[in-house]
């Protein structure tokens, strides 16, 4: 009788909490930390160099085998930490800090391929929003070089790579709490806008290599992030005349679905380290990813300093 009751009871808790489940969040028992921060994120170690020197009043939570550095950084609270490279860690991560600590804003620091021929390396570039552009269909070859896609697909519009067609990725949140289907998610309209304010002195040296033109901060655009390492021309070429990509990378389309998703907002720095397969030789992340991560790192931390968020 009692096991009956015990399970009778757990059914009713169950079935009141999926009844409210579109409405809970987490518990504010359930933070680490209770103090509004901006998350600020890298991918790998090396980017988070110069803001872990920065940042002050340091105190470090682990979870997951994850550590999460709570502190200031230019005046501001902030938790600091890294997604992990790849789209998969950067949602785990993202989500992971959302839940366990109070998040106002997301902002990312790090390196990326560069895309647009018109940019160089060492450039810090700030889209507007970012697209996962390896989300595909993989279409079967109908004839040599026709491909043909599933009559129930009807999402998979832009130009195609061969046989891959890029589609929107489908997401639910609580403004949304539907499946939707989205390709670009937008950035914070007001961040990007203290962004568009800013002007920053960029590196163009970095152990003994100087690079043949100063670096620029390039605010709006295209960014794309996939699970895969870019390094080739002809693909590289592919994704700017498909997407007008500044710039591509393996994490912030993912760290900007779940900001999306959350409703919090979100803002990536990303500073090119190498052409993702276009310059002259072999690939160039080697010789410049600390003078880039340096790059990104120092534009963030401007934002910071004279960044005003709105409640």
């Amino acid at each position: 009788m009692k096991n009956w009751c015990a399970r009778a009871g757990a059914a009713l808790l169950l079935s009141a909490a999926l009844a409210g489940c579109a409405t809970v969040g987490p518990a504010e028992g359930t933070r680490l930390d209770t103090t509004p921060r901006v998350a600020v994120m890298s991918a790998f170690a090396p980017e988070l160099v110069l803001l872990q020197k920065k940042l002050q009043d340091s105190r470090t939570y682990s979870i997951n085998g994850v550590a999460f550095h709570t502190g200031t950084l230019e005046g501001k609270p902030v938790l600091l930490f890294l997604s992990g490279i790849s789209m998969t860690n950067a949602t785990m991560n993202t989500q992971l800090a959302l839940d366990r600590f109070k998040v106002s804003h997301v902002v990312f620091s790090g390196i990326a391929g560069g895309v647009n021929p018109g940019l160089s390396i060492g450039d810090v570039t700030v889209p507007a929003q970012w697209g996962q552009y390896l989300e595909v269909l993989m279409a079967r070859e109908a004839a040599p070089g026709r491909y043909e896609k599933p009559p129930f697909i009807s999402d998979a519009n832009l130009p195609n790579f061969g046989f891959m067609f890029p589609r929107g990725v489908e997401f639910r949140s609580a403004a949304q709490p539907g499946i939707t289907r989205k390709f670009w998610f937008e950035v914070d309209a007001g961040m990007l806008e203290a962004a568009r304010r800013m002007k920053v002195d960029l590196a163009a040296c970095v152990a003994g290599t100087c690079l043949k033109q100063a670096p620029k901060l390039v605010v709006g655009g295209n960014g794309v992030s996939g699970q895969a390492f870019m390094d080739n021309k002809a693909f590289r070429e592919y994704t700017f005349a498909t997407f007008q990509a500044n710039v591509v990378d393996m994490e912030t389309a993912a760290v900007g679905m779940v900001a999306h998703s959350n409703g919090v907002p979100y803002l990536a720095f990303r500073s090119l380290s190498d052409l993702a397969g276009g310059g002259e030789g072999a690939n160039e992340m080697g010789t410049f990813m600390k003078l880039a991560a340096d790059n990104s790192a120092q534009v963030l931390l401007a934002f910071l300093a004279q960044w005003q968020s709105r409640p």
